[in-house]
């Protein structure tokens, strides 16, 4: 008969991986919700897919409301991916050393991706160019 590796033990005791298994299906039923309105809104009450253009999300982010919806998607759809991966990382990197610089590789880069998308979200202009003959803002 074979032996089963003993499972590895954290010497602190914590509800983060309760937690974190919560977050998980919380987070993943606002993302139904989220998603399924926001395709709702750009396939069927925006004209289907040949009205989405520049002009159309110039539009939607001009409202609060949409620049905050299409923020909790993405800051949930970030946390909720890292976390599965965190997990993922978690049941099959060995060694401890692989294990964090894994996490630390992922950590950064949903911090960039969250960052980065925020800024995106909240500073978009479609006037960059007053001068250009394109421009709608004039």
């Amino acid at each position: 008969m074979t032996d089963i590796a003993a499972p590895r033990t954290s010497s602190r005791r914590s509800n983060f991986e309760l937690y974190s298994w919560l977050f998980m299906r919380l987070s993943g039923l606002a993302l139904v919700i989220l998603v399924l309105g926001h395709l709702f809104v750009n396939l069927m009450l925006g004209g289907g897919i040949t009205a989405l253009d520049f002009g159309f999300v110039a539009g939607k982010w001009a409202n609060p409301l949409w620049q905050v919806w299409d923020l909790l998607m993405l800051w949930l759809a970030m946390l909720h991916g890292s976390n599965g991966l965190r997990t993922i990382i978690n049941d099959y990197a060995e060694k401890d050393q692989t294990r964090f610089w894994l996490k630390a590789l992922l950590i950064t880069a949903a911090i960039v991706v969250v960052v980065f998308g925020t800024l995106v979200i909240f500073t978009f202009d479609p006037c960059l160019d007053p001068n250009s003959t394109l421009s709608v803002c004039k």
